[in-house]
């Protein structure tokens, strides 16, 4: 088993590097083209793998946003629940509709306490 380790991360780091050279965007793929990557990551099995994590690889939302890049550039929210203006407005709009849910039911109450008891 001790000999077979290394063998084992070599064929695991290149099985994950083609899968994700495989699974990212053609335009994405920073250095060479994806079939390059391909075969660079399938004929050198440590070098490449290596150097598709480092220089072939796509680059992150965070850095295309500038984030990564020491907080230059926009810094915009990347989803939804991250931005506190969308989250602002949701907790206004529910507590809006909360509002006017609970006064309808307590003039409902209120007309039910006034007709009496049902028979």
């Amino acid at each position: 088993m001790g000999r077979a380790l290394p063998f084992i991360i070599v064929l695991v780091t290149t099985l994950i590097a083609l899968i994700d050279c495989l699974s990212s965007e053609r335009e994405d793929v920073r250095g060479l083209p994806r079939p390059v990557w391909f075969f660079v990551i399938l004929l050198l099995p440590i070098v490449g793998p290596i150097a598709w994590f480092f220089a072939g690889r796509p680059v992150s939302l965070e850095q295309h946003a500038g984030v990564a890049a020491g907080g230059r550039g926009p810094r915009r929210p990347l989803a939804p629940d991250d931005d506190p203006e969308f989250l602002r407005g949701i907790d206004t709009t529910q507590s809006r509709n909360d509002a006017e849910l609970l006064r309808r039911w307590e003039e409902d109450l209120k007309r039910r306490e006034d007709e009496g008891p049902t028979p």
